[in-house]
């Protein structure tokens, strides 16, 4: 009989993020569809907000190992905190959620208890009983089906891939592990986060709609000249508007290293397909791209794609898009901006 292992840590204030949340409601669907037990394992400085956010998972143990040591992200300590959780609970299947933190260390983990490891997990089925995930392979063009008999399991689910599990909190008890870290394991230490320096918030993860820019707003318009300080005005009035967040080509992104004018809110964070993200929001609207195929995989996972172009043929916009609109971005946005700020 299979044991399902929820392995999840809580972040800096205590609480669960969404990744954890979403890859909670897929260990409680595999765990109910193949009859498996249930347990929760949990890593932190202080666990009592991240177990009760979980209470009414109905898993039947809640492992945790909790500490100062092991509040801040690090190989060592997270390793050992999370080999310690699978074998505690005997787990021959452990979904987590695809963070920065697991992604670092659970495949050492996978090593250490002679088990196997998939990343990027992107749907789970328990189709007949058995046990599957699906991946994509080679910048998101191929997907694969996998099985495995080896176990342990360890399976890491994409954020954004499943919905986020929803349920009651209520005080619940948590099985502490004493797990012994060396001061050799402490060596490494945290010593604060650099983000980029931006003026504005473009980057929405959870937004409704996500907007991508394409090198088309810094060429030159109709009248033979770049208005890029325009453009700039344009795609930002409309994204405080919206709430939407922001992507872009990688072209439009490079443009700064060509000695060419850009659009000065955009940076590689903002980027599409090819070595950029490949985001998951329910709509999303293309303008001034000009059709390449890794930027086009790029938004893949957006369930409604439209596009704006003057160009009819536009690669983006041909095959790719749900909808395309011939027409001038520039006019476009402004009437849409304009109706934005009537409502």
């Amino acid at each position: 009989m299979e044991t399902v292992l929820l392995l999840v840590h809580a972040e800096p204030d205590g609480g669960l993020a969404k990744p954890a949340l979403e890859a909670a409601g897929t260990a409680r669907t595999v765990a109910g569809a193949t009859g498996a037990a249930l347990a929760v394992g949990l890593v932190g400085g202080e666990l009592g907000s991240a177990a009760s956010r979980l209470a009414a998972l109905g898993a039947s143990r809640i492992v945790g190992v909790a500490g100062p040591e092991f509040a801040e992200p690090r190989y060592a300590t997270d390793a050992v905190a999370a080999e310690s959780l699978c074998r505690a609970t005997g787990a021959t299947v452990v979904i987590a959620p695809h963070t920065s933190r697991w992604a670092r260390c659970l495949p050492g983990v996978a090593q250490r208890l002679g088990g196997r490891v998939d990343t990027h997990v992107t749907a789970v089925s328990t189709a007949g009983g058995r046990l599957a995930v699906t991946r994509w392979f080679y910048r998101q063009r191929m997907e694969a089906v996998l099985e495995r008999a080896q176990r342990p399991w360890l399976i890491l689910l994409d954020p954004g891939s499943q919905p986020a599990w929803q349920g009651e909190a209520a005080p619940v008890a948590v099985e502490r592990l004493d797990v012994a870290v060396s001061a050799e394991a402490r060596r490494t230490r945290m010593v604060g986060v650099r983000a980029p320096k931006t003026g504005e918030q473009t980057i929405r993860p959870d937004a409704d709609l996500l907007f991508v820019a394409g090198a088309g707003w810094t060429k030159k318009q109709p009248d033979g000249r770049t208005h890029v300080e325009e453009a700039a005005a344009l795609i930002l009035d409309f994204l405080r508007k919206s709430q939407a967040s922001l992507g872009s080509s990688k072209s439009l992104v490079d443009l700064s290293g060509e000695g060419q004018a850009v659009l000065p809110f955009l940076t590689h964070l903002n980027q599409v397909g090819q070595t950029g993200s490949t985001p998951r929001h329910p709509k999303g609207l293309a303008t001034c791209c000009h059709g390449e195929e890794p930027h086009v995989v790029g938004w893949r996972f957006i369930n409604e794609r439209r596009a704006v172009n003057l160009d009819p043929n536009c690669g983006w916009a041909r095959g790719k898009a749900d909808v395309l609109y011939v027409a001038d971005a520039f006019e476009v946005m402004t009437k849409v901006n304009e109706l934005l700020g009537a409502r």
